[in-house]
């Protein structure tokens, strides 16, 4: 069942288009993530969707009702819409449990016992609804601004960079831990966010927006293995890009001869390859497909530029394991696994 729909949204600010001709659905108790470079428009769709600003053309549905379009909308405050920003904003003068009651009308054994209920929720210990926000790390900070968005029970939860301030290892729990909280909620939930591996990690739906519009919506899986151009494949991920001239269902590229999945696309195209079907193993003396002409090491993997021979030399650069790989100018074989995707 459809929850919400956006149907041909346009947002001018001045002469700019911040929104061209947007249009998306959400199921009940998906996850959608929205991702794309900086000025492409996902904060000013989020916005659109929460209430705090109007399209200029098109409409936003919500469970089958019109909440906003060019002439009316339903103010912010009676969508019923969950938002969670990139640092929380937290009141800094209330506890967590005045905090998470906040917008609650409702007695105050009543907050505290949805304050509580919330706060096992999400994964933090009961001894925290005492504390101020300044007495929390940023992953606990994060985690009591989702169960304040939770407490009126949302029917769609809108995450905005929520992770972004985040270090490392501390963003990939709290990712984990959000992402299952609403999961058990079944909140159909839109997260925008600049990370490409944590919008994958993350959505069942995933949403490739430039300049406005999103020029690739789908699984998660088939829009990484099968971006529609080259500038969402780079986006998406590392890629290696190859002329090829395909003839049924083969092509030949710098590589050699590679399979592709379209066997009736005839003539000369780009065809894509992700670092995970190149393996690329070290040989002796001058054997191999390649060299190594720049290395990078990072530990577990090394960043390398692999310099392909014939008559017009190839170059393009792979993070690789380092286990095999020692310096610049070693000699490599090169072996692919699976089929190239092809750019029409």
């Amino acid at each position: 069942m459809t929850l919400l729909q956006l149907n041909f949204l346009n947002k001018h600010f001045g002469a700019v288009a911040a929104l061209d001709g947007v249009h998306l659905t959400a199921t009940s108790g998906s996850r959608t993530a929205i991702v794309g470079p900086s000025g492409c428009g996902k904060t000013t769709l989020l916005r659109l969707i929460a209430g705090f600003e109007t399209p200029d053309a098109g409409e936003i549905l919500l469970d089958g009702h019109r909440i906003a379009d060019a002439d009316a909308q339903v103010p912010a405050h009676l969508r019923n819409i969950g938002i969670v920003a990139q640092d929380g904003c937290l009141f800094p003068h209330l506890s967590v449990v005045d905090n998470i009651g906040f917008g609650l009308k409702a007695e105050r054994a009543v907050k505290l016992a949805r304050a509580s209920e919330l706060l096992d929720m999400v994964g933090l210990d009961q001894a925290m609804l005492a504390r101020k926000p300044d007495q929390l790390s940023g992953g606990q900070q994060q985690r009591v601004a989702l169960a304040r968005a939770l407490a009126r029970k949302p029917r769609l939860m809108l995450l905005d960079e929520p992770f972004s301030a985040l270090d490392t290892g501390l963003r990939a729990a709290t990712r984990k831990a959000v992402t299952e909280v609403l999961s058990t909620a079944g909140i159909t939930t839109i997260l925008v966010t600049h990370d490409q591996g944590e919008a994958l990690a993350f959505a069942d739906q995933l949403a490739v927006m430039r300049g406005g519009r999103f020029v690739q919506v789908g699984h998660p899986r088939e829009v990484y293995e099968r971006p529609v151009d080259a500038a969402t494949a780079v986006f998406l991920g590392e890629a290696v890009l190859l002329p090829a001239v395909v003839t049924a269902g083969r092509a030949q590229t710098p590589l050699g001869v590679l399979a592709v999945e379209d066997l009736e696309f005839r003539g000369q195209t780009t065809v894509l390859l992700r670092p995970e079907q190149i393996s690329v193993r070290r040989v002796e003396g001058g054997e191999g497909d390649g060299v190594i002409t720049d290395l990078v090491f990072g530990g577990s993997t090394c960043n390398v530029c692999l310099t392909l021979g014939g008559t017009e030399a190839f170059s393009f650069r792979i993070d690789v394991p380092s286990r095999d790989i020692r310096s610049a100018g070693d000699r490599v074989a090169i072996g692919v696994d699976g089929p190239a995707h092809i750019f029409p």
